[in-house]
């Protein structure tokens, strides 16, 4: 069998022809034929290399000029030449080693039915809702269309969004009418319920199924309509969410919970105070959510009966398949967990989560840190919660308090992620059989937080990862064709 051997991507198809002739005057022995063509191919290839990262230049820097960020780190990767690994097995619930293509897929849908299998009968809602909501405006739906973002993965139609903003208000006026016929019967089309899984790997083995994340592709039509009760539901949302939940609030973010949690370090430092913090993470939260319960809390939460009916029959007989690197598996129901990638589920689970803390009773306890006459003992991006405390048995209360209240929902913590770092004395704790690590430093949404306080570490870390970015980048900056 002939050996294939994999071609520089700037070898043009003149240098290609060349290469082979200069192959066939190898295996004839003719060696001055050979030897001349040799010349001859390597003066063409350096040529086309010389062109080729000269386009490439080009384009980069007409990108970065333009200031289109996507297409510039694009071409870097591009030209970089960046490794993307690929699964080439994945094991099974035994610890055995799967590497047949029908095997990896059986295993793929095995472990996500496994998370999102119905654990309850749904709840029968066949009564009349009394009090609708508005209509749909046909500004809304032109809102909503416009404000999806673009460049993204299509669902199982393979329809873009983009092409529906090219048609403008005729896409509008089509939209509108679907839109509108949802809104007043509460049922969505079954293919709008259809969703494509891709598991995105997470940190440890990538031989098992449970260190992957399963993010939703949805029919970008659906995501018109989605907006539309997005929209509806901020208003009870904002009212709802404390100042501590910042995950997916407008005006808020990952950094306002740096500066948070830096700012009380440095508080109870200046007062000379112990601090006791615990990191929990929780184990497949957004797959976990019960869709009766997410309704009752709804409820409770004064959303109205038109919302929580619509969203109801839009979880109500969802199916979904998981796209692996060797095919996708077959449909399959969902009975519980919020789409990783539907417009809603941020909304839906902070709610979720809401009402796990007002149960914990988090605001009226007096465990916690006192700054400024407030008591502050936990913040939340989404499901990622931080409890702070005094002392060793106050956080230990919190957290037993967390964790009874997030399993009556059916949200369990992660024992083996969830640390505990102290800058004061700490025993070892152990909680359902399972000892919590206690770590001196934890990185807290991409930035290091240490016991101590000490925001050097964090900066020779930055350092660090600057550095080490610059190094992948040594093949363009060394090549002679240099970027500049």
């Amino acid at each position: 069998m002939e050996k294939k051997c994999k071609k520089a991507k700037w070898l043009s198809g003149q240098a290609l022809q060349i290469a082979v002739k200069r192959r066939e005057a190898k295996s004839k022995g003719e060696k001055e034929r050979y030897k001349h063509l040799n010349a001859e191919f390597q003066r063409i290839a350096r040529r086309d290399k010389k062109a080729f990262f000269s386009d490439q230049r080009k384009e980069i820097e007409e990108n970065n000029r333009m200031g289109k960020t996507r297409d510039l780190f694009k071409k870097i990767r591009d030209t970089k030449g960046t490794f993307h690994a690929k699964m080439g097995s994945i094991k099974d619930r035994n610890g055995m080693d799967l590497t047949e293509a029908e095997d990896i897929k059986k295993r793929g849908q095995e472990y996500t039915e496994l998370y999102k299998k119905d654990l309850h009968d749904p709840d029968n809602h066949d009564g009349v809702i009394t009090d609708l909501e508005p209509d749909i405006l046909e500004c809304e739906v032109k809102w909503a269309l416009g404000s999806i973002t673009t460049n993204k993965a299509s669902g199982g139609d393979g329809i873009p969004v983009e092409l529906f903003q090219i048609l403008k208000d005729n896409a509008v006026k089509v939209l509108h009418s679907i839109c509108q016929q949802i809104w007043k019967t509460q049922q969505w089309p079954q293919d709008w319920k259809r969703s494509v899984f891709i598991p995105i790997p997470k940190k440890g083995n990538a031989k098992e199924c449970s260190n992957y994340r399963t993010i939703a592709l949805i029919s970008h039509t659906s995501k018109v309509m989605l907006k539309i009760p997005q929209a509806r539901l901020q208003q009870y949302v904002n009212r709802e969410l404390p100042h501590v939940q910042a995950g997916f609030r407008k005006g808020r973010g990952t950094r306002d919970q740096i500066a948070s949690i830096r700012g009380i370090m440095k508080k109870a430092r200046e007062f000379q105070k112990n601090i006791y913090f615990c990191f929990i993470d929780y184990a497949k939260a957004f797959d976990c959510v019960d869709h009766n319960k997410l309704w009752r809390i709804l409820k409770e939460m004064g959303i109205p009966d038109h919302l929580i009916c619509l969203l109801r029959n839009l979880y109500a007989g969802q199916e979904a398949t998981v796209r692996t690197g060797h095919g996708t598996t077959d449909w399959f129901q969902i009975g519980k967990g919020v789409r990783q990638g539907c417009i809603l589920s941020l909304c839906l689970f902070n709610l979720y989560t809401e009402y796990i803390m007002r149960n914990a009773g988090l605001e009226e306890t007096q465990a916690g840190i006192k700054i400024a006459g407030r008591n502050i003992n936990h913040l939340r991006y989404a499901d990622d919660t931080t409890l702070m405390a005094e002392s060793e048995e106050e956080l230990k209360s919190l957290l037993m308090k967390v964790k009874q209240e997030s399993e009556k929902v059916g949200i369990k913590l992660n024992i083996q992620k969830t640390k505990i770092m102290a800058s004061g004395p700490i025993t070892s704790w152990e909680i359902d059989g399972e000892t919590v690590e206690t770590v001196s430093d934890f990185i807290f949404w991409c930035s290091k937080i240490t016991a101590d306080g000490d925001c050097s570490h964090e900066i020779k870390r930055r350092l660090l990862l600057e550095r080490k970015v610059m190094t992948n980048l040594d093949s363009i900056f060394k090549s002679q064709q240099r970027f500049v």
